[in-house]
């Protein structure tokens, strides 16, 4: 058995390296409008958008009918009915076939793979290599652009294989599945599902795990941008009044400060380069009407004259900022300036037809007809007429996600308008290598060194020039914060891959001891045994890592690899047989099995 299972490495030769939250309303006369009355002593907590709407109806229903309001769906055999189904879709750089269907009200993908008739058979002698559909439990998506699915694996969330797009009219490829097949193992990782989903509830320290129930409102609701509502429920049910944004008990974004009502935006539609949560944050930890900055850093990198910003995709806000119009509102009062919600209502989403006057309304509220020096002809020229969005905020077609258009909300006067000095000068002496998108205004530091740890280890296998910051914020780290699990895990990590061995072993031991919930570190130390000959102790480190992260090809791969290395064949073929349960669509696997099995 020995000598097959030797013959199936040869193979796969390097795959060790693959390791890698109500109360009811009072009638009766309300008393006097109280603005100075101070908040509830308590904390707010969530009550969910159906609290919301006893007293906001109206509002509620508008917003039901938005983007945000149908984020996240539920499938029902109801809504099955309303989806472009069945359909297939054929993967001829994987040869593989995948399928999506309804069956007893019940949403299904399937990716499987047939063999090549002999050339005197029908198509019928095709035999299937594998298939491994699963069932869908949410549709991710209002369809504008497109849709996806979303699938729970016991307590885990992945995204499905195949997602519609509308202006094709077709399935494909979901996005991030350009350059790979990823089957129904894509975790949806918490920063994700954020901004898709109501109110999530995501294991802490996990990848794609998640409490039971998943979600506690599925689509994005009233305290997505209000914050959390029962005591503002409570307040009301109380019979208290208030004055117009004097409410102390709830957030309203038009009646905050500009840049706190903006941070409620940016916390979704803002990406920049490098996402990294605040020390000991998670993405819950945020609440409208204080400052993002608070829970998570958005950081980019700073474009330059010769490489301008050229990407659209969640980059609004950014977009936004280097708008004149954004620019000239800066010094006026604070009522005056320009915000997201200067020309988007939340509540409200026009449709494709009532975008342009619409959004016409939102342009004269501050220009006018005089304003425009583009010919009378060709303002008529557009369509709709006078149709100031499609000429200076022109769509562009997706380059992140295929089979899109977005919006460019620089607000340019012209197509070729030249970016604004600001776009190149938008860094601190502070972080001079970076841009803090979500800064605090007029706070001068930069974000907490640990949180730059994260976003440059981020950037660096594909920036290259942000390995030397790396490596001088370990420096740091090491002598200021010795006891942070991260710092020691990446002193570790680091020591490991220039081969110093002990050194290697003592921050990542000192790593677990801080935080034991490291699939990482348990990877790192699986790759220094087996470096170092230890092969027995290389399959108990990968063996950890796989329990923390059940879904990991490359966690799984490498403890495959580690048991052939510790000559282990019997557990090595049983590895790879649950590693094929759960990845079937891996054609290298299944064939290093057959090997072996001979």
């Amino acid at each position: 058995m020995g000598s097959r299972i030797q013959s199936a490495v040869l193979v796969l030769a390097g795959l060790s390296a693959i390791a890698a939250g109500y109360a009811q309303t009072r009638s009766g006369p309300k008393p006097k409008s109280n603005p100075a009355k101070q908040p509830p002593a308590i904390a707010s907590t969530y009550v969910g958008s159906d609290a919301c709407s006893r007293c906001h109806l109206d509002i509620a229903r508008h917003f039901a009918k938005t983007s945000m309001g149908r984020s996240l769906t539920r499938i029902t055999p109801d809504y099955l009915k309303t989806l472009p189904i069945p359909a297939t879709y054929y993967d001829a750089k994987l040869d593989h076939h995948f399928d999506v269907y309804a069956e007893n009200g019940k949403l299904y993908q399937s990716e499987y793979q047939t063999t090549a008739p002999g050339p005197n058979a029908g198509a019928s002698a095709s035999k299937e290599v594998f298939r491994n559909t699963h069932e869908m439990q949410w549709i991710v998506g209002t369809g504008e652009n497109g849709f996806g699915a979303l699938l729970l694996r016991g307590d885990y969330l992945f995204q499905a294989p195949l997602s519609y797009y509308s202006r094709a009219a077709q399935w494909n490829l979901s996005p991030g599945y350009e350059n790979g097949d990823l089957g129904f193992n894509r975790a949806i990782v918490p920063g994700c599902i954020y901004c898709h989903s109501g109110r999530p509830r995501p294991v802490a320290g996990s990848v794609g795990k998640y409490e039971n129930p998943v979600f506690t409102q599925t689509a994005v609701g009233c305290e997505n941008c209000h914050g959390p509502g029962s005591a503002h429920v409570e307040a009301m049910g109380e019979g208290e009044s208030y004055d117009k944004g004097k409410d102390p008990t709830i957030v309203n974004p038009t009646q905050i400060a500009s840049r706190l009502s903006d941070d409620i935006c940016m916390s979704c539609h803002q990406v920049g380069d490098t996402r990294v949560l605040q020390p000991g944050k998670t993405y819950q930890d945020f609440r409208p009407g204080t400052p993002l900055d608070r829970a998570v850093s958005i950081l980019m990198v700073p474009p330059t004259r010769e490489n301008p910003p050229r990407d659209d995709h969640v980059e609004h806000y950014y977009s936004m900022i280097l708008s004149k119009c954004y620019r000239a509102s800066a010094n006026k009062a604070e009522a005056q300036q320009m915000r997201c919600t200067s020309c988007h209502d939340p509540h409200v989403e026009p449709t494709s037809a009532e975008a342009p006057a619409y959004f016409n309304g939102k342009c004269m509220s501050c220009h006018t007809v005089q304003s425009c020096k583009a010919p009378a002809a060709a303002r008529q020229q557009t369509t709709p007429a006078d149709n100031c969005i499609g000429c200076h905020m022109p769509k562009r077609a997706g380059t992140v996600i295929a089979h899109t258009s977005l919006t460019n909300h620089r607000i340019v006067a012209r197509p070729d308008e030249p970016y604004p000095d600001a776009t190149f000068a938008m860094t601190t002496a502070a972080l001079p290598d970076l841009i803090h998108i979500d800064r605090v205004p007029g706070q001068s530091a930069a974000p907490p060194t640990i949180t730059l740890l994260q976003a440059y280890e981020q950037l660096k296998d594909h920036k290259t020039e942000y390995e030397a910051s790396y490596l001088k914020v370990i420096s740091e780290l090491e002598k200021t914060e010795p006891n942070n699990a991260l710092v020691q895990a990446a002193l570790g990590h680091q020591a490991l891959t220039s081969g110093r061995f002990e050194e290697a072993q003592q921050h990542l031991r000192q790593s677990l001891q801080l935080d034991p919930a490291q699939s990482r570190v348990y990877a790192d130390l699986s790759e220094l045994a087996d470096q170092q000959g230890h092969a027995e102790e290389a399959v108990s480190m990968a063996r950890k890592a796989v329990m923390l992260e059940p879904f990991s090809q490359p966690l799984q791969k490498a403890l495959i690899s580690r048991l052939i290395s510790a000559k282990q064949y019997p557990e090595a073929i049983a590895a790879m047989e649950k590693y094929l349960d759960n990845f079937p669509e891996d054609d290298l696997i299944r064939k290093m099995l057959a090997i072996a099995k001979e």
